[in-house]
């Protein structure tokens, strides 16, 4: 019998799983899971169970929404989507973006690189965590997730200036932050070990 987590063609794969096999499920969790799990927890900024909740949503709406995949973008694409969306919608239950526009207070500010990648990705997402959490969308969705001005616009039911203004104020507080920590003498700390997934219920 196949091993479908071993299987590397993914269309078969999501096939199966829009027919109810519970293996083919459980194989795109396992596949896509890190990625999804880290797109909602940059997002979301420190909370970690608030995270866990909201990935949780996501699987429950990637499988629902599975019969509506017709692999015009690639799976990965179509489910970080979803990740981003039911996000947003979970902070806005939660009135953590209420309030999102601001006027500039601050010029905008690129982040220096550092020779220790991942020291840098580990410190900006720490970062990110304290910034106010229409900044934090905004950053998150402009510069990390690629989205346009007009996306975020769209996506958050702001204005792009109030979106451009958002991202002005927020690289403003983290090339703060951020010059403190790169410019720290212990520069060569391990990130920090990653929570475990929790798988969905199958």
């Amino acid at each position: 019998m196949t091993n479908i987590a071993n299987m590397d063609h993914e269309p078969l794969l999501i096939r199966r799983a829009i027919s109810g096999d519970e293996g083919a499920l459980r194989a795109l969790w396992t596949r896509h899971a890190p990625h999804i799990d880290l797109v909602v927890r940059r997002m979301v900024g420190g909370d970690t169970d608030l995270a866990a909740d909201i990935a949780q949503e996501v699987w429950i709406q990637i499988f629902r929404a599975l019969p509506s995949y017709r692999g015009d973008s690639q799976f990965s694409t179509w489910a970080h989507r979803i990740a981003v969306n039911r996000t947003l919608n979970a902070l806005r239950k939660t009135r953590r973006l209420e309030n999102v526009e601001t006027e500039v207070t601050e010029d905008s500010a690129s982040v220096e690189p550092d020779h220790d990648r991942m020291f840098v990705a580990q410190s900006i997402e720490e970062a990110a965590a304290k910034l106010s959490p229409g900044a934090r969308a905004v950053f998150m969705l402009h510069d990390v997730e690629g989205y346009t001005h007009e996306e975020i616009a769209e996506e958050l039911g702001i204005t792009s200036g109030g979106s451009k203004s958002q991202l002005f104020k927020a690289r403003g507080k983290l090339r703060k932050l951020l010059a403190h920590l790169i410019d720290a003498n212990d520069v060569s700390r391990s990130p920090r070990k990653e929570s475990g997934h929790v798988a969905p219920a199958f």
